[in-house]
């Protein structure tokens, strides 16, 4: 059983009310791998009873920012966009989920957040602090590849993905800096950090890409390699 975290939108567009969404590719990745897609709510006081009817905990991605007094930035760029109810739940779940040492992978802005778990600290936006970077938020269509990567050899992503590269969609404007006390994984060719992991840890892994639309032959053993380790392999 995987859980998956749930993306919170306003009213408008599907219901003149507060309403949760999740692409499909989210689960169907999931199942394809085997595992059995539970969507979570944000009700951080429920983290506990959530963790414990689930085996693994996916945190997805969203057109939003980490808060950055979180990681102790003294100022707030102009372009970070908050959903705090939505972080206070994902982290709800994620202080849960490591504490327990539960199976668990960061995708997009989910990876800044398990970063910032692991005492990372985060670019707020990479335009800004890196002029020269390749363009993180990629123009073509998300289902199709930004740019590549290189994975840092000897790391679980590494072993899992079998090789030294992965073509990987991009739609991100922030990125980790400073990794605290996690490992990076894998960097963009502009040394942006694309994915981080916790070797102390059972199965921890973070990645700035979206690995739902299988791009990369590796994004498909990524979400095997979770339910392999939800299940205990």
């Amino acid at each position: 059983m995987i859980g998956l975290t749930l993306d919170a939108e306003p009213p408008g567009a599907y219901s003149a009310y507060p309403w949760y969404a999740l692409r499909q590719n989210y689960a169907a990745a999931i199942a394809e791998a085997g595992g059995l897609p539970l969507a979570l709510p944000h009700l951080p006081a429920l983290a506990e009873p959530l963790l414990d009817r689930i085996d693994a905990l996916i945190v997805t991605g969203g057109a939003f920012d980490i808060d950055p007094a979180l990681y102790g930035a003294a100022e707030t760029h102009a372009t970070v966009t908050l959903k705090s109810g939505r972080t206070e739940a994902e982290a709800a779940l994620l202080r849960g989920a490591l504490a327990r040492d539960m199976p668990v992978l960061g995708i997009c802005g989910g990876q800044q957040l398990l970063a910032v778990m692991l005492g990372a600290t985060l670019i707020q936006h990479i335009p800004d602090a890196h002029p020269g970077a390749l363009p993180h938020e990629q123009p073509n269509p998300r289902h199709e590849p930004g740019h590549e990567i290189a994975l840092t050899p000897g790391t679980r992503l590494h072993r899992i993905v079998g090789s030294a590269t992965m073509r990987v969609n991009s739609s991100h404007h922030q990125a980790v800096a400073d990794p605290g006390r996690a490992l990076v994984n894998a960097r963009a060719p502009d040394g942006i950090i694309e994915g981080i992991e916790d070797p102390a840890r059972r199965f921890c892994i973070g990645v700035q890409w979206h690995p739902e639309f299988a791009i990369d032959p590796g994004d498909g053993r990524l979400f095997r390699a979770l339910v392999a380790a939800a299940s205990g392999a």
